[in-house]
């Protein structure tokens, strides 16, 4: 499965025009693509892909820079120091490799950076840091090789592949969409203030059904309204993920999370001060979110920093969501749970 970084750099292609001005030509729109940001050292691979909004008409070459605690050569290998999209293609992918070794090393990082050239003009930078997992080493000493713990830095359950149990819990909210299209969280390209709130849930236990669950605003609990009520047949997977977005035609892979809208039209988050709360069908209260103390107009999301275990910080403050104003389904850094 690929992970979707939700990053768009505007490329002004000098092969094509002599100057980059709004007025010559729309900016080609570059993305990237990461398959996974933890790579295992025993043969893992990892591939990178930049991808236009358009067929090119000349070759393009990305030069990537690397840098980070692991060695080329002894820890990792690179199919090609840079991206190359040939003329008449779309896309253009390198393959990074990890390389075993019976060192005790513990969690390498690979870092790499894209730069411009006399091809094209960038005018955001992409960095990209990838954990280099040891196969000889247990960092967080929970009993799960790093190479094998999905939270590697993260003290878990052998039961859990190295992940606590936090219970079922709220993640990521968004009760602000930004105003333009940049607040388009649920991809129908449309941006609307009710059907782009969204609500991220993770399941950190067993499989847990949550058919009949329900969701409530500060309003809807006081006249017993839910907003959203979890269809028959809700069943959430071990360490799985499930979105509520207010409404519209949900678009996306989403991180491969389920994906609902809400049952009742919209979650008509309040933005001056609201209270969400999920209870099951009995209505026993599973947890809260208080968005109160959080700002009145953030035109983002708040997520967990880190993600599970962190305190809700706005998203495109947090260094590894460069910049991007929302994930759901994901990672703060764009990568699968």
């Amino acid at each position: 499965m690929k992970l979707y970084f939700k990053i768009a750099l505007v490329v002004c292609l000098s092969l094509l025009l002599t100057n980059c001005t709004t007025d010559d030509i729309e900016p080609t729109l570059i993305s990237f693509e990461v398959s996974n940001t933890n790579l295992n050292e025993n043969g893992g691979n990892i591939t990178i892909t930049a991808k236009l909004n358009a067929n090119t008409n000349n070759q393009i070459s990305i030069p990537i820079l690397i840098s980070g605690s692991a060695s080329l050569s002894n820890d990792f290998t690179i199919s090609k120091n840079e991206i190359i999209i040939n003329k008449g293609n779309s896309s253009g992918e390198i393959t990074i490799t990890g390389i075993d070794d019976i060192q005790i090393e513990g969690i390498e990082t690979i870092i790499l950076k894209t730069t411009a050239n006399d091809s094209y003009i960038l005018l955001n930078e992409y960095s990209l840091e990838i954990q280099l997992l040891d196969d000889d080493s247990d960092s967080d000493n929970d009993g799960v090789p790093d190479s094998l713990d999905e939270c590697p830095t993260v003290f878990g359950e052998i039961e859990n592949n190295g992940c606590p149990y936090l219970g079922f819990l709220i993640n990521e909210i968004l009760y602000d969409p930004e105003a333009t299209l940049l607040g388009d969280a649920n991809g129908d390209g449309t941006r609307d203030a009710n059907d782009d709130e969204f609500i991220e849930f993770y399941n950190s236990g067993p499989a847990l059904d949550i058919s009949g669950y329900k969701i409530f605003d500060s309003t809807g609990l006081t006249n017993n309204t839910p907003r959203h009520v979890f269809p028959s047949g809700t069943i959430v997977p071990a360490n799985g993920v499930i979105v509520v977005f207010g409404g519209g035609n949900p678009t996306g892979t989403f991180g491969g999370a389920i994906v609902q809208t809400a049952s009742g039209g919209q979650i008509n988050i309040t933005n001056a001060g609201d209270v969400i709360t999920l209870q099951d069908g009995s209505g026993n209260t599973i947890t809260t979110l208080d968005i109160e103390p959080l700002s009145d107009n953030p035109d983002e999301s708040y997520t967990r920093n880190p993600d599970l275990t962190g305190n809700f910080t706005q998203h495109s403050s947090i260094p590894e969501s460069l910049g991007t104003l929302f994930s759901p389904g994901t990672k703060i850094d764009g990568s699968l749970f």
